[in-house]
């Protein structure tokens, strides 16, 4: 089974923590998809993708016939999601990155729990293998938790 874990294109959110909040596409998305189209192999493909609109607007880009799936979504980052990172208190941010795989941003989730979700997706992604690659449209976070 050919599986190909494709991070969405850039944003335009600069120094926003963004999450599982939707943010612009930057103007560079038209060539990122016609550059990444180039990368794979032919169709047919199975197609899954976080519903975000920055991973769904790139996995219609190449191909149309998709399926959302909610656990390949961003990691919820809580009441931080949508504001700048140099706005957070310290005092939430600092324990949370010395220990982000067990502590939560407030009524966000932890690593931990993005792994879970992400490893039930790969479970049942593996337990029925294509014959056609694979292409999974998701996030940096969720990338780390599939491969870790």
């Amino acid at each position: 089974m050919e599986i190909y874990l494709i991070r969405h294109t850039a944003v335009q959110a600069p120094g926003i923590c963004y999450g599982y909040h939707d943010v612009p596409l930057a103007d560079t998305f038209a060539a990122e998809a016609a550059q990444l189209r180039t990368k794979l192999p032919p169709p047919p493909y199975h197609v899954f993708s976080s519903p975000a609109q920055r991973c769904l607007a790139l996995a219609q880009a190449v191909a149309p016939d998709l399926t959302p799936d909610e656990r390949l979504r961003e990691m919820n980052f809580g009441t931080w999601e949508n504001r700048l990172w140099t706005e957070l208190p310290r005092t939430e941010t600092e324990p949370w990155m010395a220990d982000y795989v067990t502590l939560a941003p407030p009524s966000g989730e932890t690593f931990g729990a993005v792994q879970q979700r992400a490893a039930a997706f790969l479970t049942e992604l593996t337990a029925t293998a294509a014959a056609e690659p694979t292409l999974v449209f998701t996030h940096g976070g969720t990338i780390r938790a599939l491969v870790c």
